[in-house]
């Protein structure tokens, strides 16, 4: 239908055209009535452009000289008032200045939420007695995929017993829970890490980390980065629906124990848990 339209549009604007051309050249008289028409509306336009130029650059000096008036003026006003603009500036920089010297150490945290633990869950943490995962085989931690996600964690420390034990108990409970609940194996990827090793990760970049040392829980053993283990495989990539499933449960049940779950962070660590206690960061003894 639109195509219909289209070609007799086209059709009825070729006849007036070549209706058009047969007047003018058929009739003397109707070819000159239509050039003085078009002189006069030609040099009418040029009038009326003409007009609006002028009109138009005499609103623009107009507008140039408001203005280079009221910046005078209004200079000229503070230069009378220097002393009260320079009270009220420093009086308003002075209580950020003052919270910037006093502050401590930068603490990388990007969480937006604060998380209660759930009271049953608590008081059940006190009675468990749970043991850590069994140990996986080295050369699990050594695939291109892990090593490319987790730089060095071939290196890194799977020492349970360097772990603080009450963030322990938490986090084997976490574990135990996702196993029984949810059908998903875990296993630790790093706990305690030294101060050295946070250096040198922290040197990789941001996209490794952002924490100097001192400034992780790591070194504290009040960290830990885990993932889940599948057909005897270390699965950590955040492509896998099955890993973001397990990681989105991960995080729900280490919140409710209590823990701080790094998949809320802006720069995400879905793998990453820590109880966090005051104080702790930036005390070079752990």
């Amino acid at each position: 239908m639109a195509a219909r339209v289209v070609i007799l549009l086209g059709l009825l604007v070729y006849f007036f055209v070549i209706f058009a051309a047969v007047v003018l050249l058929m009739f003397p008289e109707q070819r000159a009535v239509a050039a003085s028409s078009w002189r006069q509306s030609a040099s009418s336009l040029r009038l009326r452009l003409w007009q609006l130029s002028k009109l138009a650059a005499s609103m623009i000096d107009a507008t140039r000289y408001g203005l280079q008036g009221r910046i005078g003026s209004s200079f000229a006003w503070a230069i009378r008032r220097r002393a009260a603009i320079l009270f009220g500036a420093v009086m308003i920089a002075t209580p950020p200045l003052v919270a910037i010297f006093l502050r401590g150490p930068t603490v990388f945290d990007f969480s937006e939420r604060t998380y209660v633990p759930d009271r049953q869950i608590a008081a059940l943490l006190h009675g468990e007695q749970l043991v850590p995962p069994p140990s996986l085989p080295p050369d699990v931690f050594t695939t291109r995929e892990v090593e490319q996600i987790r730089p060095g964690v071939m290196d890194a420390s799977r020492n349970w017993s360097q772990l603080d034990d009450d963030f322990t108990r938490r986090l084997l409970f976490v574990i135990q829970a996702m196993r029984e609940r949810y059908g998903y194996e875990i296993t630790l990827l790093e706990g305690y890490r030294s101060p050295d090793r946070q250096a040198r990760l922290a040197a990789l970049g941001s996209r490794v980390t952002q924490a100097v040392a001192y400034m992780s829980y790591h070194q504290y053993g009040l960290a830990a980065d885990c993932a889940f283990v599948r057909d005897g495989k270390l699965i950590i990539s955040e492509n896998d629906p099955w890993a973001m499933r397990g990681y989105a449960l991960y995080g729900e049940l280490a919140e409710s124990v209590g823990l701080t779950w790094g998949g809320r962070w802006r720069m995400r660590d879905f793998g990453h848990v820590e109880l966090r206690r005051d104080g702790v960061l930036g005390s070079t003894a752990s």
